[in-house]
């Protein structure tokens, strides 16, 4: 595995430099980086939901009480890419909407487990505090929006500017195994 994974650290490099340069493009170009995003997202939406379609209509052997749920998943995909290529802002609120409803849910779920935790582990508060926080940051997104959609963007430009620094560490690794192997191998 190592001598596969060496042959090729060059890919592992070029991943971890397009991993950086999309984290810094985050903090210098949200606007941009944001509306990427988007559009990679619609793309991906009505190439799932045109394949989805694809699917249902080659698949003549199979019943066709099946089918109809690959076309609707197709029409759902292609409807949901074009809503995103036709009103991106639509899908940036829709998106931050749906981070909103998942923190405020795990930050309930988190106080709960908490509280019937309470007498059977010490410093049951801990989760009670992130459960807190996952609640005051769900506010805070649909308080603010706009504010809401730039930290995360942020925290997924951090992350990509620690895993690209990462993945070029791992990269420099691999070249170095991989000259060594090929120094030792005869010729």
């Amino acid at each position: 595995m190592l001598h596969y994974y060496a042959k090729l650290w060059w890919v592992v490099a070029l991943r971890g430099l397009f991993a950086l340069a999309f984290g810094i493009c985050a903090f210098f170009a949200p606007i941009a980086t944001l509306a990427a995003l988007i559009i990679i997202f619609g793309a991906f939406a009505a190439a799932d939901g045109l394949m989805a379609l694809l699917m249902a209509a080659s698949g003549k052997e199979r019943e066709t009480s099946d089918r109809w749920i690959l076309a609707l998943q197709g029409l759902l995909g292609l409807g949901v890419g074009a809503l995103t290529w036709f009103s991106p802002a639509i899908t940036a609120l829709s998106l931050l909407l749906y981070i909103a409803a998942w923190t405020l849910a795990t930050g309930v779920l988190q106080i709960i487990a908490a509280v019937r935790l309470r007498k059977e582990i010490p410093n049951e508060w801990w989760l009670i505090l992130a459960g807190l926080v996952s609640i005051a940051f769900a506010f805070l997104l649909l308080w603010r929006p706009l504010a809401g959609a730039l930290a995360v963007l942020w925290l997924i430009g951090s992350w990509a500017i620690v895993c690209g620094i990462l993945l070029i560490g791992v990269a420099l690794r691999l070249r170095r195994a991989h000259l060594t192997a090929a120094s030792t191998q005869p010729a």
